[in-house]
């Protein structure tokens, strides 16, 4: 049971097994022996590791399964018996076009991926312990002769891969590179698929002293899988260089890169980063897949009074339009939304972007390249010779950018931009520490907006509860919503488990009224800026989160994750 889950361990208090008080005892103990949660509670003799086991299929609402003396005969046709090792399962039962696979891991959504893709059948979970599950493999070994090797991830050793020497004098020819990678290719194609499968942001591959470890940015929230074995990382890594057209002999320094595969009759763009650690490099995948993005503003989830208010601001004939939130947070989407909205033939847009996501037809994009001098104050003086009408900056990093972007704003252009702020006061905030004058905010910006992505229930299986006014006080939320139904993620099939499928749009706009650059040119401190922008018609990014809870579109924990 490698897989630590917060879910899991509210199913183990709730089940009485644990004490929250006993939680940090657990987490101490975990790391003075370098055990994994669940690991630990068995290691202190808190509960047998089966009737954990059992307690734990209970709380997921899976069958536990004692497979230990299942009928072996046959199962070697079905999968081979070092992917059950590795991935820890073991098939129980076809019916039809179904599956049933026992599985220690749940979350090993890689292994019943790679099941699926076998057999091409569909695959029905079912839970067994570490224990059961390794009598029966072991009985299973007498009957393993000869092993195919069906896949690269089944039966790999290290005697099967040339890696790319880490240290060479001469440079390596692509096409040298993926003959001698065909292992890593297979492995690299396959972490690639997952990801855009599982409709993932991001993959990140990290290297340990004596494991690996891949994981997926889905909805915002990183999930771990199975991995390849340690001896592929460095071939792995190699493999993403050539994809990026990076250098593979240098691993001593940063490097980013590009490419694109078609996967799933669609191509989709991968921006990659890698960066040296301890044990290796590790690499950050972007996934861009231009077909799971809506670039339209009415469908981003916004409320109609704040999509009316976006509208408003963009729509003036020039000044500055700030959205901020921290990395991840879909300010990029809600620019590029923009510009899908106000765009026209009688319009000149031009962006700089570091980097350009993606490409908008019939709108000039500049990608920012520091390396032959392209920064972004650079690019933003050479654009202005170009008459633009509407300028969109990626991010403004320094003050040289955003002195430029004011003065574009001051001289009739309309500025789009994104700042790394917490609120939407907090950008006055963070553009005067930057030496901005405060004449200059309020002369040339129209509006802020700080935005969130809030995980919405999945609706096959969100389970309603009445708010009582007991709970009201103990979480903090309005009175006004005591009394109404919300719902609680539980977990299905559809949603992987998870409780949750997909995400919106939370935002709080403020404009920029005469009350509020009143309040700015006289220095007010942030509090009071929020304040009076309330006044003015603001409402809070919590009670934006709080109003869609209310619908049924999300949890209230995931309200208090996002607006904590």
């Amino acid at each position: 049971m490698a897989w630590l889950k917060e879910e899991l361990v509210e199913i183990l208090i709730k089940e009485e097994i644990i004490s929250r008080d006993l939680i940090p005892k657990i987490v101490s103990f975990s790391r003075q022996k370098n055990l994994d949660f669940f690991d630990a509670i068995v290691e202190m003799k808190v509960i047998d590791k089966e009737i954990l086991t059992m307690v734990l299929a209970k709380g997921l609402r899976l069958p536990f399964v004692d497979i230990s003396r299942l009928d072996t005969s046959g199962l070697l046709d079905i999968l081979p018996l070092d992917m059950m090792k590795r991935y820890k399962i073991c098939p129980v039962s076809i019916v039809r076009d179904v599956l049933t696979l026992a599985v220690v891991d749940p979350w090993n959504y890689m292994a019943i991926d790679e099941v699926r893709a076998r057999t091409e059948k569909q695959v029905a979970v079912c839970l067994t312990s570490e224990a059961h599950l390794q009598r029966l493999l072991s009985s299973l070994d007498a009957e393993d002769s000869s092993v195919e090797l069906h896949d690269i991830l089944d039966d790999l050793s290290e005697e099967d891969i040339e890696l790319v020497p880490e240290r060479s004098e001469e440079q390596t020819s692509e096409e040298d590179i993926e003959k001698k990678m065909a292992p890593a290719v297979k492995a690299v194609n396959r972490i690639v698929e997952m990801g855009v499968n599982l409709k993932a942001s991001d993959i990140f591959i990290e290297p340990f002293e004596k494991h690996m470890r891949v994981r997926y940015r889905v909805d915002g929230i990183l999930r771990e899988v199975d991995s390849p074995p340690r001896h592929l990382h460095e071939a792995i890594i190699s493999r993403i260089k050539v994809l990026g057209r990076m250098d593979i002999s240098e691993h001593r320094l940063t490097q980013d890169g590009k490419f694109r595969m078609k996967i799933g009759g669609r191509i989709i763009d991968f921006r990659v980063s890698i960066v040296p650690s301890t044990f290796g490099e590790k690499a950050c995948l972007r996934i861009l897949d231009k077909g799971a993005v809506m670039l339209d503003l009415d469908n981003l989830g916004f409320f109609d009074d704040t999509l009316e208010k976006i509208k408003r601001c963009v729509r003036r004939p020039h000044g500055m339009f700030v959205v901020t939130g921290p990395t991840g947070s879909g300010k990029s989407t809600t620019l590029y939304s923009v510009l899908r909205y106000i765009d026209s033939p009688e319009k000149n847009i031009i962006t700089v972007e570091d980097p350009v996501e993606y490409q908008l037809r019939g709108i000039n994009q500049v990608q920012v390249n520091p390396d032959v001098g392209l920064t972004f104050a650079s690019a933003l003086r050479s654009i202005l010779r170009q008459d633009p009408d509407i300028i969109l900056i990626g991010e403004i990093r320094d003050f040289e950018t955003m002195d430029i972007a004011i003065k574009a704003a001051l001289t009739g252009h309309m500025v789009l931009t994104t700042l790394h702020t917490n609120t939407a006061p907090g950008a006055i905030v963070r553009m005067s520490n930057m030496g901005v004058e405060p004449f200059l905010i309020t002369a040339s910006v129209v509006g802020i907006m700080a935005q969130r992505l809030l995980r919405k229930l999945c609706d096959s299986c969100k389970e309603p509860y009445v708010m009582t006014e007991e709970m009201a006080d103990n979480i903090g939320i309005p009175k006004e919503y005591v009394g109404q139904t919300f719902y609680r993620p539980i977990g299905c099939k559809k949603c992987l488990n998870l409780g949750y499928k997909g995400r919106t749009n939370v935002a709080e706009i403020m404009l920029m009224t005469q009350t509020i650059r009143n309040m700015i040119a006289k220095g007010a401190e942030e509090p009071d800026i929020k304040n009076a922008a309330i006044d003015e018609g603001m409402r809070p990014m919590r009670d934006d989160a709080l109003k869609k809870a209310a619908m049924g579109l999300t949890s209230i924990e995931e309200v208090f994750r996002i607006t904590v």
